[in-house]
């Protein structure tokens, strides 16, 4: 079907979204023309003020509305560790556990040779200069397992080792309430190099 142009491009900036295909680009469009005139508005002033109001973090990249964000500024943070995402939806992740307290690094990205993405294009440099500091202690690897966390995680590591601070990997595994036979074989394979004794 033929769309008028302004329908058109509408869909196609919703396919521009990570994950979104035609299909959903085009149930997305016809929802926003069917939202009544002062929602649409709403909608496009909160794109344009998080645009707008969004900050990076001078000091661990994490997304803020100030710099240094809320977490490197505030007093209660635990200065000794440090925990390196790759991207601040991942921090934000951390952070929902309650079980973290310390900083944070986000690298904005891994590795990826495939992709064309170096060392020198993520925040590798900032996060080596911040462990000339000798309250941190430790640095922790949250990275996901695919190929290219593991492969940043192994290049950090080597990185690291020279300052002589204590460099550690979140756990990997079977999921709470998860069935052993239905896991794949990775997942079990991490499940058991990450076990700990009781």
């Amino acid at each position: 079907m033929i769309y008028p142009k302004s329908i058109a491009a509408l869909i196609e900036h919703f396919q521009k979204f990570p994950s979104v295909g035609p299909k959903s680009a085009q149930r997305m469009a016809f929802y926003l023309l069917r939202m009544p005139f002062s929602e649409v508005e709403k909608f496009a002033q909160s794109m344009i003020d998080a645009k707008q109001n969004t900050k990076t973090c001078e000091i661990c990249f994490n997304m803020s509305s100030t710099s240094p964000c809320e977490i490197c500024s505030s007093p209660q943070r635990d200065k000794s560790t440090i925990c390196v995402v790759a991207e601040t939806k991942d921090l934000i992740a951390v952070e929902k556990t309650n079980e973290y307290k310390g900083l944070y690094h986000v690298l904005q990205g891994l590795i990826s040779p495939m992709d064309g993405i170096g060392a020198d294009d993520i925040r590798i440099k900032e996060l080596l200069n911040r462990l000339t500091d000798e309250k941190v202690k430790e640095v922790i690897l949250a990275l996901s397992p695919s190929v290219e966390g593991e492969a940043t995680s192994l290049y950090l590591s080597k990185l690291i080792k020279p300052f002589g601070i204590k460099i550690s990997r979140i756990a990997f595994g079977l999921p709470v309430g998860a069935d052993l036979e239905y896991a794949d074989e990775i997942t079990i394979a991490k499940a058991i190099e990450g076990r700990r004794e009781l």
